[in-house]
């Protein structure tokens, strides 16, 4: 079996010494080169052709960002970046994602430590090498999806459902690969009064409270990182925390948030299963659940569960989507109502809080 070529980029000797010794100890990898800066890295990928790059986003010449952009507009390669929120630009890695990086891992810190970092990167290298054709082939419409999302090119939301019964709706979103600006698409999609929408998007610790400040400035609804023992309200959007699972609790009327730590489900915390599975407990009928774009198939036993109460279940289709692994594996198991395409979602859900 061939290895998967890595190159490694990133200004500090240190972290490229230990993310060399970190991943040569993988028998699938080999460290085919390192580099401190965009300039050398774009010698190297030239005369190396890597499978996949790690890249930091804060760096001398030139930066991460930038430099991505013109990766993957010359040379489309898998990216991981590994950098820091404490970056100077606290969202620089939720827009390395609009960009086209194929997953992010945060460098060491907090809860953090330096053997999740090895744990998890691993894996993402292994998958971005999995998924490499079917990610290059259809990141590009997410890059016209995320221009598109960048201009607020919006629905007009004046006189659109203005006016929300109280009912025990709720809607649950699940993504992965991908899930970031399908995410940004459906949510700038949305009308400002909607019931509850909890979301669980596979996101470093940390890296989701950016998530939801970009999300909350691309809607008229309210987007916040989800807390503990929160009642959801509607017109709010809640996103699972980085490093913990979301659960959904129902006393009385009323839904409530339950963060949550313990074991990797599905390789992911948070894991979309989780979430739904919490939620085919408590829900009633009155629920939609979607499953986005995303690598593996956390989230597909979750919606099958949800389905079989009697929640109506969506799954993305393979057209729209930049990796078909989560969707796919819902709808081989009979876990979906319906599959639609990315651009038929935000009418879908809206249709379903207004009936």
């Amino acid at each position: 079996m061939d290895k998967i070529k890595v190159l490694i980029v990133d200004d500090s000797a240190i972290v490229r010494e230990y993310l060399t010794k970190a991943l040569s100890k993988e028998p699938e990898i080999d460290i085919i080169g390192t580099a401190p800066d965009p300039y050398i890295a774009r010698d190297k990928i030239v005369r190396l052709n890597p499978d996949v790059i790690t890249l930091d986003i804060e760096m001398p010449r030139m930066d991460g960002l930038t430099f991505l952009q013109y990766l993957m507009k010359y040379k489309p390669t898998p990216v991981i970046i590994v950098s820091s929120i404490t970056a100077e630009d606290e969202s620089a890695s939720i827009k390395a994602l609009e960009l086209g990086a194929f997953d992010i891992v945060n460098k060491p810190g907090g809860r953090y430590s330096v053997q999740d970092l090895e744990n998890d990167i691993i894996i993402k290298i292994k998958n971005a090498y999995k998924a490499k054709d079917e990610f290059l082939k259809n990141f590009k419409k997410y890059e016209n999806i995320s221009s598109s999302i960048k201009r607020d090119i919006k629905i007009d939301k004046k006189n659109v459902l203005q006016f929300v019964k109280t009912t025990d709706k709720i809607i649950g979103i699940g993504a992965s690969t991908g899930g970031t600006v399908a995410i940004e698409y459906i949510i700038s999609k949305l009308p400002s009064k909607m019931p509850p929408i909890v979301i669980t998007q596979h996101m470093p610790p940390q890296f989701t409270f950016n998530f939801a400040q970009r999300l909350d400035s691309l809607t008229e609804l309210k987007v916040k990182e989800a807390e503990n023992g929160e009642l959801l309200l509607p017109n709010t959007v809640y996103l699972a925390p980085g490093g913990y699972h979301m659960e959904i609790e129902r006393r009385g009327a009323n839904y409530y948030s339950k963060i949550v730590d313990g074991e990797k489900v599905n390789f992911q915390k948070p894991a979309v299963d989780v979430m739904f599975k919490s939620m085919a407990k408590c829900v009633s009928k009155n629920t939609l659940a979607i499953l986005l774009t995303g690598m593996g198939k956390d989230g597909a036993e979750g919606l099958l569960e949800l389905k079989n109460i009697g929640a109506i279940t969506v799954a993305q289709d393979e057209e729209s989507s930049v990796v078909w692994g989560m969707p796919k594996a819902a709808i081989d198991i009979g876990a979906s109502n319906y599959i639609l395409g990315l651009e038929k979602i935000p009418e879908f859900i809206i249709n379903f809080a207004n009936q």
